[in-house]
C-alpha cells in the first residue's frame, strides 16, 4: 500500500469515523429520552457545544472529500503515486488535525488553526494537480 492508497482510505475512514460518533451521540439522545429521532438536523444546528462542532467537522470532510480522493484516485489508477506519496501523510495529517482543532474550540486560536491545516491540504491539492497536469 502506498502513502497514497493509505492517505485516501485514511481520509474516507476519518470521516466515517466522524458520521459514527454523530450517530452514536443521536442514538444516545434519542434512548435518553431527550430527543426524538426526527428532530435532528442534518447541518447540526440543533446541536450545541461539541455536537454542533462534530457535525461541522465532518461537514468539512466530506467537502473536501470529492476533489482530494478525486486527486488520489487519479494518481492510483494511472500509475502516478510517486506524484502525490511524498505529502500524502503530510495531508491526511492535515485532514486530521484540523478536524480536531474543529471538535477542541472555536476560539479564535483555533479557528485559525484550523484555516493553517485547511490551507495546506488546499496547497497540497494544488500542487498534486499541476504536478499530475505536468506544468511543474
Amino acid at each position: 500500500m502506498t502513502p497514497t492508497h493509505f492517505a485516501l482510505l485514511g481520509f474516507v475512514a476519518w470521516t466515517l469515523t466522524l458520521l459514527m460518533c454523530i450517530g452514536i451521540t443521536r442514538v444516545g439522545l434519542v434512548v435518553a429520552g431527550k430527543r426524538s429521532s426526527g428532530s435532528f438536523k442534518p447541518d447540526g444546528d440543533d446541536f450545541t457545544g461539541i455536537g454542533k462542532r462534530l457535525t461541522r467537522a465532518q461537514a468539512n470532510c466530506y467537502e473536501n472529500l470529492p476533489a482530494a480522493g478525486a486527486l488520489m484516485l487519479y494518481a492510483i489508477t494511472t500509475g502516478q503515486t510517486g506524484v502525490t506519496d511524498g505529502l500524502a501523510y503530510v495531508f491526511l495529517g492535515a485532514r486530521l488535525l484540523q478536524s480536531l482543532a474543529h471538535l477542541t474550540s472555536t476560539s479564535r486560536l483555533f479557528i485559525g488553526i484550523r484555516l493553517i491545516f485547511f490551507v495546506t491540504q488546499v496547497l497540497i491539492l494544488f500542487i498534486w494537480v499541476f504536478k499530475l497536469l505536468n506544468v511543474v
